[in-house]
């Protein structure tokens, strides 16, 4: 990722934008934290916030007309919160503080003249930049309204003890000016605090304040609110800075003052509050009330509805930095790979953003340049990558015309992960197509999604190959795909090719004989990957809807659906995190679900959620399809391998030769323990076998001197098993199985 890259990426996320009330204040006052404060009844805390920003604060906040009102989030949730009474509120209750900690001295001087709010608060700013200021009035303050006793002289304390020359009782007149520019660096003028003939300089810039005379900046006349004087005593500042250090005098100045902000703050789940109502001031509850009604702005639609953005505690802005100093680590840990490989590449977030910032094209990115780079942690996507290879292997594929013929006018494509879970709902879809379509043929394989997922293009590429030769082999027939993934593939890599939804063919023909649902109500569930597939969503409940099921819309769902935690292959790449996506994704529905991806099924499944996949209703074979639980990684090999097998003996009549492995011949029984320490650790039955024939045949392994049990280790390729068991007759009993990347030294192979 270039930098410039990271700069579009940053700007698309909005979350450290700055909440409205923020910036449409002249001063930029944070509302937000002093609200924060105030909630708590935090009085010193909220001061402190309040005088951060605001020169004099004990005089402004006291004369704050509130513009920040006008913008507020709140508005239209029951009404505007009311900053101005509570900062009112808050200056009477806290101590006061400290004048603001100076700047050192720039050793350039200053003359303000006029002491109306705008020249108190541009000697303010300037003497706390560490310029020497000399202020020249008749009265300092003599223009503002009535203040209570002592509070205008505080803020004159503060100002003296900060460096200020305050020379009352001046006389103000053009000479004045014309000799103080002569002596100083620069000059402002408070216009409003000035006698007409001191003001024959024209009008001033509206950005800069300057005017015809070099070194003389001026306010405009006749502005009334106390804070956007405040404002433009600020902007003087800035501009005498600038001025003074030669520098340009209006570039980078549009967040000086009033600005919009690009904040999206979510209003629809907000309940309506009313400000607290009084007759008077507030007391301390009531101020307290009224600062909890602020909504604490804040972006982060992304994040409250995706399990994977909430898990790593930030937002995209930060997600994409620490990526990219992930990717241009020369040497030491890549502390974001754990980032990178769990984002689930579903989309969510970027239908939720409201400048559609995508975490799933920045991490996909990211694989793959860890890939190309040859950093990418085999142990991340290994697995899975195994799975695929094994789905397109000879055990699992096959591409056949429909039995008997040599034409195929459809081929039936249900997806790797199908057959895996559900065999023989795919093997009673394809016997319905065959029925009521004549020549339809079949492919089982992988659609090389997984290898897409981890960042393997070169691998997805080949996968791809082999399909679109597969297919074209039976000379390009229309596809009826099963799984939506599948689909979206498929639609993505074979542009070529005419792609049906299994869902769209049997809307089409009507519900298959046999087909039934006993009644109740199920919450439908739309995978991640028809987000944006409309027409398939209206397909699914069509079908629901013909077999009279009563369907509940889940509040995520549709273009907004959340993901069940195996996209972008999570459940294998970060399991925790993949099972807490998948049981926030069940504590969304409250009814049983279905869903049209077994990938969905089964993994709301396993948060013990009953879930039924579309095959369960329209080809019933089960009384309680719901209680069914989630094959496991070895009886899903098996279910694909049984398949074909069935498959080609039954409709092919093609016994092949499926001679065993060697170590296939061993009999393996697993206590319970063991067999979830085989599924948490993604070991396969088939591993397991192939450790144990390696200990018969060598004769080497330990021997546990109090349990007897028997402790062996292969290493078939780049990963060491071992196995802990004992015999009983034939078979061999597992107690606990496990795995290491690590080489042994005088080891088995």
């Amino acid at each position: 990722m270039e930098q410039s890259e990271l700069r579009q990426w940053e700007r698309k996320c909005v979350q450290e934008e700055v909440p409205w009330c923020i910036a449409a204040c002249p001063l930029h006052v944070d509302a937000k934290s002093f609200c924060a404060q105030v909630a708590q009844q935090r009085w010193d805390k909220a001061w402190a916030v309040l005088a951060k920003t605001m020169p004099l604060p004990g005089v402004l906040a006291r004369l704050c007309d509130g513009p920040c009102k006008d913008v507020c989030a709140r508005k239209d949730a029951g009404g505007a919160v009311e900053m101005d009474r509570l900062e009112r509120f808050c200056v009477e209750q806290a101590k006061p503080v400290p004048p603001p900690r100076l700047l050192p001295s720039r050793h350039k001087s200053v003359a303000v003249v006029g002491a109306g709010m705008t020249g108190l608060c541009a000697a303010w700013e300037m003497v706390r930049r560490g310029f020497q200021v000399a202020l020249y009035c008749v009265t300092p303050g003599g223009s503002l309204p009535d203040l209570p006793e002592g509070v205008l002289q505080r803020e004159l304390d503060s100002l003296k003890a900060m460096g200020t020359v305050i020379e009352a009782g001046a006389s103000i007149s053009p000479a004045l000016v014309e000799s103080l520019l002569a002596e100083k660096d620069a000059v402002f003028v408070d216009s409003d605090d000035m006698p007409a003939e001191v003001l024959s300089f024209g009008e001033p810039d509206a950005i800069t304040l300057g005017t015809r005379e070099s070194g003389l900046f001026a306010s405009r006349t006749g502005e009334t609110s106390a804070v956007l004087q405040a404002a433009t005593g600020r902007r003087a500042a800035n501009s005498i800075e600038r001025f003074t250090q030669g520098v340009s005098m209006v570039s980078n100045r549009e967040l000086e003052g009033p600005y919009e902000t690009r904040l999206y703050t979510n209003l629809a789940k907000v309940e309506p509050v009313q400000p607290v109502a009084v007759e008077a001031g507030y007391t301390e509850a009531q101020a307290r009330d009224e600062a909890r009604r602020c909504l604490q702005c804040e972006c982060m639609e992304c994040v409250k509805s995706c399990e994977y953005l909430r898990h790593y505690k930030h937002y995209p802005k930060i997600y994409v930095r620490q990526i990219y100093n992930n990717e241009n680590i020369v040497m030491g840990t890549r502390q974001a790979n754990g980032l990178i490989n769990s984002c689930m590449l579903c989309g969510q977030c970027e239908v939720l953003c409201p400048e559609d910032f995508s975490m799933a094209d920045v991490c996909l990115q990211a694989r793959r340049g860890l890939v190309k780079q040859g950093k990418m942690p085999p142990s991340a996507h290994e697995f899975a990558l195994r799975d695929m290879a094994f789905a397109d292997g000879e055990k699992c594929a096959l591409t056949r015309h429909a039995p008997g013929g040599d034409v195929s006018e459809y081929v039936f494509f249900p997806g790797c992960q199908l057959t895996a879970s559900d065999p023989e709902g795919v093997e009673a879809a394809y016997a319905d197509l065959r029925n009521r379509l004549g020549s339809v043929g079949l492919m089982l394989r992988c659609c090389s999604t997984p290898a897409q997922w981890a960042g393997q293009e070169a691998m997805a590429e080949a996968s791809m190959t082999a399909l679109k030769g597969e297919w074209e082999s039976l000379g390009k027939p229309r596809i009826i795909v099963a799984c939506p993934t599948c689909l979206k593939t498929l639609r993505q890599s074979m542009p070529e090719a005419e792609l049906l939804s299994h869902w769209s063919v049997l809307r089409a023909l009507g519900l298959p004989g046999g087909a039934s649902f006993k009644g109740g109500e199920l919450a439908v569930n739309d995978p991640c990957a028809a987000r944006h597939d409309t027409a398939l969503q209206e397909d699914v409940r069509a079908l629901l809807d013909q077999l009279k099921v009563t369907m509940s819309e889940p509040e995520m769902n549709g273009e907004y659906t959340q993901c069940c935690g195996y996209g972008g292959l999570l459940s294998e790449a970060n399991p925790d995190l993949g099972m807490a996506a998948a049981g926030r994704r069940a504590q969304g529905m409250d009814e049983d679900t279905v869903s049209y991806c077994v990938m969905c099924r089964d993994m709301i499944s396993r948060t013990g959620k009953r879930s039924l996949h579309l095959y369960d209703l329209l080809y019933p074979r089960l009384d309680d399809p719901g209680a069914r639980p989630a094959p496991g990684y070895s009886v899903r090999r098996e279910n694909r391998v049984h398949l074909r097998e069935r498959l080609l003996r039954e409709l092919w009549q093609d016994d092949e030769d499926s001679a065993l492995q060697p170590y296939e011949s061993i009999e393996v029984l697993f206590t319970e323990q063991a067999s979830n320490n085989l599924e948490a650790r993604r070991i396969l039955k088939s591993d397991v076998q192939k450790v144990l024939y390696q200990a018969r045949q060598s004769g080497t392994r330990f021997v546990h001197g109090g349990t007897g049990h028997y402790l062996a280790s292969f290493r078939p390729a780049i990963v060491t098993y071992w196995v802990e068991y004992e015999q009983q007759g034939d078979a061999f009993l597992v107690h606990n199985a496990w795995y290491h990347r690590m080489r042994i030294l005088g080891g088995q192979p």
